[in-house]
């Protein structure tokens, strides 16, 4: 539920967990999400936000500028569309098998399927980034898997508005498709990340040591992700 306080709008998830401290991040559609223990009254909220009101002006004013970047892509001859952190032509094709593949260096996409002719352009662009995700991630995991001691349950894809992936309480892990714009060392992080959500829930001390163990260079990527993840659009 999005609620506000002076300039700041948030949205605020209470937990039935026995956690004493709240927490508060920067979404990636730039919300305010805040949460906090179910004991916490507003006024408690309203403290909580105020002590941090720096912290959210700065990751807020980053976040502006990461998505002053944007990039708006149309689906015509020779625009640029990303796969493994490469970018690709589009070239409109007349006959082939599947409505878009990628060979030969190209994006082809067939030409009953281009905006000319179909208007649903983006869901031909997104079913191959799923299908890519259950083909590329479920190889990842199977190795880090192995290499963390873990045992993932179910991988699906999802179309999370504000998370590149997430791990549930059973252990299934959800990938959003746009994870297969990313370089293939972006990835890997993103899946040692939810892995390692097998081990520690919390984003504690604990959780970023096995981040750590399995990715020493893990500040770069989540870095590289922060800055270059409004770009990874269609």
């Amino acid at each position: 539920m999005d609620r506000s306080y002076l300039d700041i709008q948030y949205s605020l998830t209470r937990s039935r967990r026995r956690r004493k401290t709240a927490s508060i991040c920067i979404e990636r559609d730039g919300r305010v999400s805040l949460r906090v223990p179910n004991h916490f009254t507003v006024e408690r909220v309203e403290q909580f936000i105020e002590s941090n009101r720096a912290w959210i002006y700065k990751h807020l004013a980053a976040w502006q500028d990461r998505n002053a970047a944007r990039i708006e892509r149309e689906y015509v001859d020779g625009e640029g569309f990303l796969y493994l952190g490469r970018t690709y032509r589009l070239k409109i094709v007349e006959e082939q098998d599947e409505p878009l593949v990628l060979k030969g260096g190209y994006f082809c996409l067939r030409s009953d399927r281009a905006p000319s002719r179909f208007s649903k352009t983006e869901e031909v662009f997104k079913d191959f980034y799923r299908r890519m995700v259950i083909r590329k991630v479920l190889e990842r995991v199977a190795y880090y898997q192995e290499r963390m001691g873990v045992i993932a349950g179910k991988v699906t894809v999802t179309e999370s508005r504000h998370r590149w992936a997430s791990c549930s309480a059973k252990g299934n892990l959800n990938f959003h498709w746009k994870c297969m714009m990313a370089p293939l060392t972006i990835i890997d992080y993103i899946v040692v990340h939810e892995l390692a959500h097998l081990l520690h829930h919390r984003h504690d001390t604990a959780f970023w040591n096995v981040v750590d163990k399995v990715l020493p260079d893990y500040r770069e990527r989540s870095q590289w992700l922060k800055v270059n993840g409004a770009g990874l659009v269609l």
